[in-house]
């Protein structure tokens, strides 16, 4: 038996410093919160930002102060001053909502308080990360026995996976990137679409490659990288693929850009914030097949396996080129035999992640991951559909659970999305889409309803025509 475990006595002394009723205090707080999302407005309301600052700011305090005071001023001053984001009717930025059982699981592994960098710091959190990853690759039949990183988004899940190529590809021409730097190392070329997401170019930077030195391979119409345009290089290289466009949810081609990625001893990695998940649903799948054939890959758990902010995963096919690219060491680290995340991921003190990962499949299964991204998807279709119908003109093709939509012209565009901001029924967020100023919906919640899309779209109508 653990020595801990011998020496573990029952906690029968009473909560002496309030901590029960406090808590008790913020849970009552949360549920009134959580409770009123469906019919408060989705922006803040009106003049909440400045009372905020004006309540909240100011000189830092000289004397300490009751800490029942310090949650009701949190919640009286920043509970209407957030956005609505974690109800229904929020469709900006392709951010999804929270389960239940990811709510009250990111609480308690809260209470816990570990540090899941180290097993011998943090056993429970640490073997609860590893199920929670192996049931990741499993639901998004990945490669088994890949290696994963939980993160805070998809920004450092594609710097991590582009760790691991930066290593394994230099390290294949006999150059040590951790020990030695890139002064003097061999060059490594990075291939992009002409519509990669801007945290490529940041993780790139982040890692010395370079945000202007990428090779952009030209897309069509719905931003898929053109494999025909692939460029004649010979050598090592990184091909960058996108699954699911941030604007129109379009999947590059994975098929023929990995076919041409093995034939040159390149390494592809995928940015699929939200559209791996497309591998979950039966209708879906076939959108992100070949993906699987990849080298790593990035997705966020906090977009449409809806776990609170923040949860990103990075993976990668070869455990040792990741833990080339993280690994780390001191005489004080007690390591074991099992997985140590501070071996795979950027940071050594974490939060447990995987705790809200492991809830959230645990709650819905497969099936209900499955359900989720498809009802998504369909409330997607709807919106589309009711536009048309109102003689909108939607711009992109609407296979997963993005809409691009325009007003007219530019300007009466903005004026109906920046009214549509204001109005408070719902929330989109704008966007530039091939020269034209568009409207983005996002549907990425499983909180949203056909409820919840019928009275967006009769807003969006509204506020579309009082524009003309």
């Amino acid at each position: 038996m653990n020595s801990c475990m011998q020496t573990a006595k029952p906690l029968d002394l009473p909560v002496s410093d309030g901590l029960a009723d406090l808590l008790m205090d913020a849970a009552r707080r949360a549920l009134r919160y959580r409770e009123h999302l469906a019919t408060r407005s989705v922006c803040p309301r009106p003049g909440s930002t400045a009372r905020l600052l004006d309540r909240l700011g100011g000189p830092l305090p000289e004397r300490p102060a009751d800490p029942a005071e310090v949650i009701g001023a949190l919640d009286s001053y920043g509970s209407p001053a957030t956005m609505g984001s974690a109800g229904g009717r929020f469709f900006g930025y392709v951010i999804g909502g929270s389960l239940p059982s990811t709510v009250a699981a990111s609480w308690l592994a809260t209470a816990w308080d570990q540090n899941t960098g180290l097993m011998s710091a943090a056993p429970a959190t640490t073997l609860i990360e590893q199920i929670a990853l192996d049931w990741v690759l499993e639901v998004l039949d990945l490669p088994r026995g890949s290696a994963g990183a939980f993160v805070t988004g998809c920004q450092m899940a594609n710097f991590t996976g582009l760790a691991a190529a930066r290593h394994a590809l230099l390290a294949r021409q006999g150059w040590d990137v951790e020990a030695d730097g890139l002064i003097g190392a061999p060059p490594l070329p990075v291939i992009v679409g002409e519509e990669a997401h801007s945290t490529i170019f940041k993780a790139l930077a982040l890692l010395g490659l370079g945000r202007d030195r990428v090779l952009r391979v030209p897309a069509d119409g719905q931003g898929r990288l053109r494999p025909e345009r692939l460029p004649d290089i010979a050598g090592p290289a990184i091909v960058c693929l996108q699954a699911g466009n941030v604007n129109t949810g379009a999947f590059d081609p994975a098929g023929p850009v990995i076919e041409w990625a093995r034939e040159r001893g390149a390494w592809v990695h995928v940015d699929g914030a939200f559209g791996l998940w497309a591998r979950v649903a039966p209708a879906r799948r076939s959108l992100a097949a070949g993906f699987e054939d990849a080298d790593s890959w990035a997705t966020d758990a906090h977009k449409w396996l809806n776990v609170p902010y923040d949860c990103g995963i990075g993976l990668v096919r070869d455990p040792a080129a990741l833990r080339g690219a993280m690994g780390t060491g001191a005489a004080y680290l007690q390591e074991s035999p099992v997985r140590e995340p501070m071996q795979y991921t950027p940071e050594l003190s974490r939060r447990a992640r995987g705790v809200e990962v492991w809830a959230a499949l645990r709650t819905l299964g497969r099936q209900g991951v499955a359900d989720l991204v498809e009802r998504c998807c369909v409330h997607a279709s709807r919106f589309a559909a009711g536009l048309r119908e109102s003689g909108h003109e939607v711009l992109n093709e609407v296979s997963l659970n993005q809409v691009l939509v325009a007003f007219g012209d530019d300007e009466r565009t903005r004026r109906v999305i920046e009214a549509l901001q204001r109005d408070g029924t719902c929330w989109c967020s704008g966007t530039i889409w091939r020269g034209r100023a568009a409207m983005r919906i996002s549907v990425s919640s499983h909180a949203t309803s056909g409820a919840d899309v019928e009275a967006s779209l009769a807003a969006m109508r509204r506020l579309a025509n009082a524009a003309a």
